[in-house]
């Protein structure tokens, strides 16, 4: 328009179209922020053609909606209110407004004509239907509902007929009413004086409005000659000396306006902290739902905070108080309530923030250590020999970060040159503490380095940095008092306890309350939720909120529709006894009522994570006179080796797969009655009279009651080799004295007939932090603990980035995706999704034909299997990614199927679309699309030779039908049963498949598998047979596999050791539907040592 010289506005903005300065203040009055954002929320709210269904999760539109309809009887109601129809009716007749709060993904269809205005006339009236009724249509009626949900999912016909509003809070929006709420506790007088001038334009601009109104209605409807009215010029000239008048009064006050927001801008560091401590704590629902966390319980925090903070008469030193004390306080209050495996990411994240907040992060650097290589075409930059020691995925990132970064083009030059320099820092035990190059190099850009070259130190790494950013109390575990979690709660929040297996805080909570005064002979209640509990619990919880009790609700997690109810009864419980608390404990669950998690203190309830301070926590646990009562001696000895065993058992979890394939809950029940079963033992055994007998102990303990949990059988095997370790007539042998184990301590036993303060003394002699070796795991278990928890930090860590940033290049985030994209386009067999990659009408017919019998064998069966599920897979990546170009073109819309895999693309990570018609893998993208890509060459390789001379397996989609069909060919030749079939296995001394002959010239009956990857233990070559492992050697690829089907019978063997073969690294679960077969594996040694390092062969691993 300037161009062609039209008359226009400059900076036109729609406020100002549909808004007046007196609507804004009077909006802002009731609850609505200043900013844009919100305004044009207003706007759309209060103004749209349809009604709004605000996207509200911190409840900022229902205050305002009902502060600003107050007035006109404003009816707030629920869906799940049984008489929410007859109030929707009456607002319809009489013009009402109604508002709709807690709305979920799923509106009730009897609201469809209200929503869509579908009033029909009838006798000049307006009639809507509502509920099989006729009800009279009023157009002064509103609708407004509202939801929690921070990202609902509507279908398409609802959002069609209402105005979707997303009315989540922003950092400006939260910072303005953060800074009014400090500015009134540290100068009330001054925010009192400024909310006075507030009122007070509003109160003259409505004046000014309403003169101008007055005269423009007086001009428009006078008669004659304006000049000869006397009365019309008198009013004029009192008119304008009563406009001259307000706005000298406004213009004055907006002058004080001004000197007051300049006071108050003092604390503006202190407002800015505040909202920064908020959205990175409400970020984290993204990772576990339990963790939501609501405004107005942040708010409580907050000015719980400024109370506490110590005073200061000078200003400056008085505002670092603040924001010290303010962001210590919602950081402990936050952690109390997220597991201990999240707690780094929350402080890192919010040391991210930190630095972002003060303009000193590196985001590319950011992305670049989170994300590492995304890119899925090959690196042209071979490894070189020199750097044998460096991880492939390692250089593979460091690839990448040299491309972006040109510190990093540097450093790979040096790399190149001097690869011993780092090769000395790679093999430093904490290489985080040092330098990795000479010069000055950014804390983020140290952490790539850390990535790239010694994954498992980034955990501490991540650690090293929030101390220096944030300080050391932002990276240290915190102990939960369960008084300090009374002390933050009220009789309107109910504490959560989120509960982790082995936990129970019903103790705590009782000792609490008979310190207080509150005893279940008095006001305290307990009831565990069960079949039939639920009308019991609310009965109780009625009677305790108005009696005063303390009322706990246990294993809500069983109930979870029940839960519903709770969470309306909660609603209606406006006046509670000063004394009523409410406690609730839950396993973590995704259908936990969002309104009951929204308004409550959580806190997450975990073992001690050392055997010293598990075994501590148990020992507490056990009176002295059940010790003393007992006459036989060694009865305390016993106890002792128990509670050893139990916190084994405990501590194992914390590896992972490489402790149990299932995370199981052995909890203190279970010690107490293996203790009562010895004690019934030794009773029946008489003092010093007979033998312990410890067959029917360990069967009993290890086969019904710890065993009774145990549903994995390789995890039984674990159970009874500790068993085998812990219990026998040996623990007692005079001459060769018995340790429990001697890795970097003595662990030894009590002497007979000790009492439970010696054993206190005993373990509190213990090193406070013991190494993966005491429970029989090798030193590299540690290694991959941390490597696995530094893999759960990028993830996590990823899904609270921001979803606007951009690549270090400054590359839009769309134009990477459609780049990545592309490239795997590329290396599809078959681009066009109609036309599938291979087609299994010839592929049967040439195998037939090559067949004398003209019939298909059972492993051409399962090719045709494999590639028709390789077809699936070809369409559905093909056609997602071509669909995800032209919704990011804008041609089509953006499904959230689409959404995932652009995501994921964009993050390096495989599809979950993708990923549920591919095997499992553990793998990133670049290695799953490398793999990808070797599999089609497998089953090219197949589709010539008709049979495959070495096996990948894991190149399969299913490997346990290509193993069923070896059995199926040989016991066909030889006529056995097939319900009898083993298979005979022996490691070859071949290394890869061209080492073996061709497959013609191979016996008969006898196949290759390759492929294998052993975990747990080393691989002697030259002796084929397990070894320990080396340091930082996590996985060794062993040699082909011979696998010979034969009977069941003749599958006996000695010096072996029997080893599970799982698909990844995830190894089995519950189910048991990883594991793909045993391999025999020989062995010089005791199977106990293989089976407690958790030795086991898997197909993928993860790089």
């Amino acid at each position: 328009m300037s161009c062609s010289g039209l008359p226009h506005s400059e900076n036109v903005q729609a406020q100002n179209l549909f808004t007046t300065g007196v609507m804004l203040q009077r909006w802002s009055l009731k609850g609505l922020s200043n900013d844009d954002y919100s305004v044009q929320n207003g706007i759309l709210t209060t103004m749209g053609m349809r009604f709004p269904l605000c996207i509200d999760p911190q409840q900022q539109a229902a205050s305002w909606i009902k502060s600003n309809f107050s007035d006109e009887n404003l009816i707030v109601k629920t869906l799940d209110d049984i008489d929410f129809l007859k109030h929707l009716e009456l607002a319809i007749r009489f013009g009402k407004p109604f508002l709709f709060e807690n709305v979920l993904e799923a509106i009730d269809p009897i609201l469809d004509h209200v929503l869509e205005r579908a009033a029909s006339p009838t006798n000049g009236s307006a009639f809507v239907s509502l509920g099989g009724k006729m009800i009279e249509w009023n157009n002064s009626f509103r609708l407004f509902l509202c939801t929690k949900l921070r990202n609902p999912t509507y279908t398409p016909e609802i959002a069609g007929k209402v105005s979707l509003i997303n009315f989540c809070i922003t950092r400006d929006c939260l910072t303005d009413q953060l800074l009014n709420i400090v500015v009134k506790h540290e100068k009330p007088e001054l925010q009192q004086h400024y909310q006075v001038l507030v009122n007070e334009m509003a109160l003259n601009g409505d004046l000014l409005r309403g003169l101008e109104d007055s005269l423009l209605y007086k001009l428009s409807s006078s008669t004659g000659d304006i000049l000869e009215n006397d009365n019309l010029i008198l009013t004029l000239e009192k008119t304008k000396l009563n406009a001259v008048d307000i706005e000298s009064k406004i213009e004055s006050a907006r002058g004080a306006q001004a000197q007051i927001q300049e006071a108050r801008s003092a604390y503006q560091l202190v407002a800015s902290r505040g909202s920064l401590l908020y959205f990175a704590s409400s970020g984290l629902s993204s990772i576990n739902s339990m963790y939501e966390l609501s405004l107005g319980i942040f708010l409580k925090r907050f000015g719980h905070a400024l109370d506490g903070a110590q005073q200061d008469a000078c200003l400056e030193r008085r505002i670092i108080n603040l924001v010290e004390f303010c962001t210590k306080s919602v950081y402990d209050f936050v952690i109390m309530g997220i597991f201990e495996k999240h707690r780094l990411v929350y402080s890192f994240h919010l040391a991210c923030m930190v630095l972002e907040e003060s303009g000193k992060l590196e985001r590319a650097a950011l992305n670049l250590f989170l994300r590492g290589n995304c890119s899925v075409n090959s690196s042209t930059d071979k490894k070189p020999s020199s750097l044998y020691w460096l991880p492939e995925t390692g250089w593979r990132d460091f690839i990448a970060m040299a491309r972006s970064d040109e510190d990093f083009s540097k450093i790979k030059e040096a790399l190149i040159t001097f690869p011993n320099n780092f090769k000395r820092w790679f093999d430093l035990e904490a290489p985080e503490k040092c330098k990795p190059v000479e010069g000055d190099l950014s804390l983020m850009k140290t952490l790539c380095l850390v990535r790239v070259f010694r994954p498992d130190r980034c955990y501490n790494a991540l650690q090293l940095l929030v101390e220096q950013i944030v300080g050391c109390a932002y990276a240290r575990p915190q102990e939960i008092d369960v008084k300090r979690v009374f002390e933050q709660s009220t009789p309107l929040n109910p504490v959560v306890f989120i509960l982790s297996p082995g936990t129970n805080p019903e103790t705590d909570i009782q000792q609490l309350g008979v310190k207080l005064g509150v005893t279940t002979q008095t006001n305290f209640r307990s009831i565990s939720l069960g079949q039939g509990q639920g009308p019991l619990a609310l009965k109780m919880l009625q009677m305790g909120y108005s009696r005063g009790h303390w009322v706990l609700i246990q294993n809500c997690h069983l109930l979870t529709e029940w839960t519903k109810d709770l969470e309306n009864m909660l609603e209606t419980m406006k006046t509670p006894h000063t004394d009523f608390r409410l406690w609730l404990t839950t396993e973590a669950t995704h259908s936990f009522p969002l309104g009951i998690l929204q308004k409550s203190v959580k806190v997450v309830t975990e073992p001690p994570s050392s055997m010293k301070l598990n075994m501590r926590s148990l020992i507490l646990k056990i009176d002295e006179n059940v010790i003393q009562e007992k006459k036989h001696d060694i009865y305390s000895s016993l106890v002792f080796v128990f509670i050893y065993f139990h916190a084994v058992l405990q501590e194992r979890r914390k590896y992972g797969k490489l402790g149990w394939n299932v995370n199981y809950d052995f909890n203190d029940g279970d010690l107490l009655i293996s203790r009562k079963l010895l004690s019934f033992c030794l009773t029946n055994m008489g003092e010093g009279n007979g033998s312990i007998p410890w067959e029917s102990l360990k069967y009993l303990i290890g086969e019904c009651i710890y065993g009774g949990r145990v549903s994995d059988e390789m995890d039984r095997r674990i159970l009874l080799a500790y068993l085998e370790e812990y219990a026998g007539d040996f623990i007692f042998d005079r001459i060769s004295k018995f340790y429990l184990s001697r890795e970097g301590f003595d662990y030894c036993l009590p002497n007979a007939g000790t009492e439970i303060s010696s054993f206190l003394d005993l373990v509190n002699a213990y090193p406070a932090s013991n190494s993966p070796q005491v429970l029989g795991l090798h030193p590299n278990a540690e290694i991959s603990y941390f490597i696995k928890q530094s893999r759960d930090l990028w993830k996590n860590l990823i899904s609270l980035q921001p979803a606007t940033e951009v690549s270090s290049i400054e590359t839009a985030k769309e134009e990477i995706i459609s780049t990545i994209a592309c490239e795997i386009l590329t290396k599809l067999p078959g681009m066009t999704p109609d036309v599938p990659s291979v087609d299994l009408i010839d592929i049967r017919k040439n195998l037939k034909a090559k067949n004398a019998n003209g019939l298909l064998t059972p492993c051409q069966i399962v090719l045709l299997q494999e590639l028709d599920r390789w077809n699936s897979l070809c369409s559905r990546i093909s056609t997602s990614l071509l669909l995800l170009r032209k919704a990011i073109a804008g041609e089509i819309l953006m499904t959230d199927h689409l959404e995932e895999v652009g995501s994921s693309l964009y993050n390096g990570l495989v599809p979950m679309y993708w990923k549920a018609l591919a095997p499992d893998t553990e793998k990133k993208l670049d290695s799953w699309i490398v793999n990808f890509s070797l599999r089609w060459e497998q089953y090219l390789t197949w589709i010539q030779e008709s049979e495959l001379a070495v096996a990948w397996l894991g190149g399969l989609h299913n490997p346990e039908s290509y193993l069923a069909a070896l059995v199926q060919t040989v016991f066909r030749e030889k006529h056995w049963p097939l319900d009898q079939h083993a298979f005979y296995t022996c490691v070859t001394k071949f290394r890869s498949p061209e080492d073996l002959k061709a497959r013609s010239e191979i016996d008969a009956g006898c196949y290759y598998i390759s492929g294998l990857f052993l975990e747990g233990a080393g691989w002697d070559f030259e002796n084929s047979c397990l070894k320990r492992q080396e340091a930082r050697i996590l996985t060794t690829e062993l040699p082909l596999l011979r696998v010979v089907p034969i009977e069941s019978r003749k599958s006996e063997r000695h010096n072996s050791f029997r080893t599970p073969v799982y698909t990844t690294s995830a190894r089995g679960d519950a189910s048991g539907s990883s594991l793909v077969f045993e391999a025999d594996l020989t062995s010089h040694e005791h199977s106990n040592i293989w089976t407690l390092q958790g030795v086991a062969l898997v197909l993928n691993t993860s790089d």
